[in-house]
């Protein structure tokens, strides 16, 4: 008995919460969280009905919880494991004080000859399998190489590089070692890196001298002979040779080949550290400041991502997952923790839309992949452009699609079922780099409901609270975590007295995170993101979130990107201009601005109506995809541009030309 697709056969547009999809009951009881439950109920005598029971449980009973992940998945550790948590004092709590283990340990406990570790795809078209037993070696290898070079437990290792085999083998070295990986993506500008690399003083850097991306080559090599002048900590530099490396030869200082720094076999040796010892670093989007540097533990990443990945996202041995993302975005992260499952992980390296826009559904159905992650503006550009995977390739191994850094519109929901794969599990799924992981998420035992999130995942004790600190269920409040999770960061690198840690979550409840995101769960225990608090419109009198208008606004077919702020005066009403980017060839005329404003006025409320409709060439955006509304509503109101955002941190910099110019606009207008 197969799910079962609640969509009708007629295509009419459906409501926000129409149920779409629901698991059969022998999908169900094959899941790994059902194992997990009948594993409690036998081994620890926890009688829990359903995964509503379940959650309720591990935030109830937190040290149990995380306790019990910790025996069922038999995690490999030395040292006394009580206590499990010193304090629930947040920040300040302190998991598993007297126990030692290593990340990379737990991902080659997985290695098997009967299937491979890594399939990496480049947009040359070729596609390489990397076995457990070559990347073990590799990673041995290297690992015995950074020890020659003098990198210790606790050196920070630096990597610009691209979503590459080398990448993951320099990774899992370091964590061999105990050093602590901070990671860029080579797409980020030099301020940028510099920004984020000066605070940590790597004592190695991985670089490539270019890297391929929608076809078209991009030369590296004096970007890094900047980050060399700006990085005089750096005392060896391994270079992986890139599609341009024999035209462009490099002249960096302390440089070792590759491949004379895996030349040597090596035993594998892991390093046992401290639970809470750095894993690796990494950072806030940095658009408006210098970014924070957060820092994870390799044992709170372990814990979190074997929950994650195989009880939430029900990775198998044998799965294989591929995460649109790149190396400077988390999700490159938790694909790596994919792993820990025994799943294979698929690598990307390359624009999904090259050669055409079919590419990536093709490459799926041809490498078999079990489970596509991937932002939400990728989804819906599929469906702006009118592609329909399901026709396209063969997509029978493809069991589940997970959506992130932006909440997906009811639309896509429904195109996915329509256009993709009817028997599909997708799943909205919403966390941060904060917690390298999911606050509300997903489990395939529970139905999908069109523009909702399935439920809180295990262990996370999320709510919605009112301005005046409580729990609210069918309203709209902040996002809050009230108990410790252990991959909430460490600390952030550098941050004497925590000062910085404690005034980004701590500073509006205390002892309570409070994440930015405002969210209502509904009776269910479904839940939908309304956007960031600090971007919330205020009209009236009454706070909207700004995805509750690009819902709308994104479903016209017309309108590929948006994007709204308000600016508030004193002493005078605010005005709201909503930005659209349009499809190819597509004018913003009288027409089209009408039937936007009145879809928006059905759909939504009179009071989420803008004052005003711009059409733009491109919607900014930070280099992990969010689009910046802050900064944007920050330039309106008058803030210098240098001010406002680094051009280094963002997609497309050249978009806020047509904002510094709108904003000169409104104050000749006197609308500003």
């Amino acid at each position: 008995m197969r799910s079962e697709n609640f969509l009708s056969a007629s295509h009419a547009s459906v409501e926000l919460g129409h149920l779409l999809w629901e698991p059969s009951e022998p999908e169900k009881a094959a899941t790994r969280i059902e194992h997990f439950r009948a594993w409690l109920q036998h081994d620890r005598q926890v009688h829990l009905a359903d995964y509503s029971e379940l959650w309720q449980w591990s935030v109830d009973n937190v040290e149990l919880f995380w306790e019990s992940i910790w025996d069922y998945f038999e995690v490999i550790a030395e040292g006394k494991r009580q206590p499990v948590l010193t304090s629930r004092e947040m920040p300040g709590a302190n998991w598993y004080p007297n126990t030692q283990l290593n990340y990379a340990e737990h991902i080659f406990r997985m290695a098997s000859d009967q299937r491979p570790a890594l399939i990496v795809r480049s947009e040359t078209g070729s596609v390489r399998e990397v076995s457990w037993r070559e990347l073990q070696d590799t990673v041995a290898a290297l690992a015995a190489k950074l020890r020659q070079l003098g990198i210790q437990r606790g050196d920070r290792v630096a990597s610009y590089m691209p979503n590459r085999v080398e990448t993951v083998a320099a990774f899992l070295a370091c964590a061999s070692v105990g050093a602590i990986w901070s990671s860029c993506a080579p797409d980020m500008g030099v301020s940028v890196v510099l920004d984020r690399l000066q605070q940590i003083e790597p004592v190695l850097l991985f670089a490539t001298e270019g890297y391929s991306y929608g076809g078209k080559l991009h030369d590296r090599t004096g970007a890094v002979s900047q980050l060399l002048e700006g990085l005089p900590s750096v005392r060896s530099v391994i270079h992986v040779p890139g599609p341009a490396a024999d035209a462009s030869p490099v002249g960096w200082r302390d440089r070792l080949g590759w491949n004379d720094a895996v030349r040597e076999p090596a035993q594998a040796q892991y390093e046992r550290v401290p639970f809470e010892h750095p894993l690796w670093i990494v950072y806030s989007s940095g658009t408006t400041g210098l970014p924070k540097a957060m820092v994870h533990g390799h044992g709170g990443i372990v814990l979190t991502h074997l929950k994650t990945m195989a009880l939430q996202h029900d990775l198998r041995p044998g799965d294989r997952l591929m995460f649109l993302g790149s190396t400077g975005w988390i999700v490159w992260n938790l694909q790596i923790g994919a792993l820990l499952t025994g799943a294979t992980v698929v690598l990307y390296d390359g624009n999904p839309a090259w050669p055409d826009s079919a590419a990536l559904w093709r490459f799926l159905g041809e490498q078999r992949v079990t489970l596509l992650g991937c932002g939400a503006a990728y989804l819906m550009n599929c469906m702006k452009e009118g592609l329909r995977p399901g026709d396209l390739a063969d997509l029978t191994h493809l069991r589940a699609i997970n959506s992130t850094g932006s909440p997906l519109s009811v639309e896509a929901y429904q195109w996915v079922y329509e256009a993709v794969k009817p028997e599909v599990w997708l799943a909205s799924i919403s966390g941060g780099t904060d917690i390298a992981s999911g606050f509300v998420a997903c489990a395939p035992t529970l139905p999908v409901h069109a523009g909702e999130i399935q439920c809180r995942e295990l262990g996370v004790a999320a709510y919605a609270y009112n301005e005046q600190g409580q729990a609210v269920i069918d309203e709209v409040g902040e996002l809050v975590i009230t108990t410790p999770m252990p991959s909430m960061p460490v600390c952030f690198w550098a941050d004497e007295g925590m000062r910085r840690y404690r005034d980004s979550y701590f500073d509006v409840f205390p002892g309570v995170w409070r994440h930015g995101d405002w969210i209502r769960f509904t009776p269910r225990g479904t839940s939908v993101i309304f956007g960031r608090s600090d971007s919330t419109i205020n009209r009236f009198g009454i706070r909207i979130g700004t995805a509750e208008i690009y819902r709308v606004v994104e479903e016209i077919a017309e309108v590929r990107d948006s994007l709204v702020v308000d600016l508030e005066y004193l002493g005078r009403p605010s005005f709201m201009p909503l930005f659209v980017q349009l499809m190819p060839g597509q004018v913003l005329d009288a027409a089209l601005t009408k039937r936007i404003l009145d879809q928006i006025r059905i759909k939504a409320s009179a009071r989420h109506v803008p004052n005003e409709v711009v059409s733009v060439a491109d919607i900014p955006r930070t280099l992990s995809g969010k689009k910046m509304e802050v900064p944007v509503r920050k330039l309106l109101l008058g803030i210098e541009a240098t001010k406002v955002a680094n051009p280094d941190a963002m997609q497309n910099p050249a978009s806020l030309d047509f904002f510094v110019a709108y904003a000169s606009e409104l104050s000749a207008r006197g609308l500003a």
